[in-house]
């Protein structure tokens, strides 16, 4: 079980709205920022950032957004700190890799799952809301080119939320690799794994949860077992706001073959593909990517809550 570990050696800046939900035992959602800095333009993602902050205080939960500002890790961000970042355009895109040589160079960064989830840990933060993780990028067997989302999932114990993976990714390769690293990969509400854009990836997802009182035992329960890694909560995106998998998938390939012709690769991949999508389902994924961090936001507050209720 966490506890906010304050005074820390890590450079901690806490907001202190959050500060004050971590003393008192209060349920608290971490955000990352590269949904800010590399997954939406300018406007929509500081709209976006706002209202999902919103969503996670509508539901009786406090927001972390985290990023590295000036050499601190800040968990919570001001209103002018989170305008800075939707405007940065050499914001370094942070996973456990670059996280440390980023603080020390007193640069700007914005955290990625595995960052984010590194993050919230230090700052006694059990639960945290994204859109999708990273995951194995297809044609891996070549290129060896898996996220360090994986891996973090299987060492930092935090509870993460999101639509599954990103649908641009390998997802049978990626759940192979969640299994080799003992990530407890719960779909919620269904039977299938989500994939991003899609309910449904095709895919059955290895566990069930139908309530957040349910997820909140699991991660409780890892505690008291003394497991290492997190939970994968992979909630589907609100039917309304899917885009069908028939009807995204080849714009997925004609992305992913855009790419492949241009020579992009590693993290270049990722922000490319989100925006070649966009502009051929004409702002369709956008308007998709929107509501499902936002429902996952409101899911991810509901765990935090019965996790505080619990604790």
């Amino acid at each position: 079980m966490m506890t906010p570990p304050f005074p820390s050696t890590a450079p901690l800046r806490v907001a202190p709205e959050v500060r004050a939900a971590l003393d008192s035992g209060q349920p608290v959602v971490a955000l990352e920022s590269t949904i800010i800095t590399h997954g939406m333009p300018y406007p929509q993602n500081l709209e976006a950032a706002q209202m999902v902050e919103e969503a996670i205080r509508a539901e009786g939960a406090v927001p972390a957004t985290i990023a590295v500002m000036e050499g601190y890790i800040h968990i919570g961000l001001t209103e002018v700190e989170l305008e800075r970042l939707a405007h940065a355009h050499d914001a370094m895109k942070l996973s456990r890799a670059d996280l440390a040589v980023c603080l020390a160079n007193g640069g700007i960064g914005a955290t990625t799952v595995a960052a984010t989830m590194i993050c919230a840990a230090l700052a006694g933060i059990h639960v945290f809301a994204t859109g999708g993780i990273g995951g194995v990028h297809r044609g891996a067997e070549d290129t060896f080119d898996i996220s360090a989302d994986l891996a973090e999932l299987g060492l930092t114990p935090v509870t993460v939320v999101a639509a599954g993976a990103k649908a641009i990714l390998d997802l049978p390769k990626t759940l192979e690799v969640l299994e080799t690293n003992g990530v407890p990969v719960i779909a919620y509400g269904q039977d299938d794994f989500p994939a991003f854009w899609s309910q449904s990836s095709g895919l059955k997802a290895p566990l069930r949860a139908d309530t957040p009182g349910q997820i909140a035992a699991a991660h409780l329960m890892r505690g008291r077992l003394g497991l290492t890694g997190g939970q994968l909560v992979a909630n589907p995106i609100p039917a309304e706001a899917e885009i069908p998998r028939a009807e995204i998938t080849p714009v997925i390939e004609t992305a992913l073959a855009e790419a492949a012709a241009q020579g992009i690769a590693a993290k270049a991949v990722t922000p490319f593909l989100l925006s070649r999508i966009f502009e051929l389902t004409e702002g369709r994924s956008l308007e998709a990517n929107i509501a499902l961090v936002l429902n996952n936001a409101r899911l991810g507050a509901a765990i935090a809550i019965e996790i505080s209720a619990a604790q």
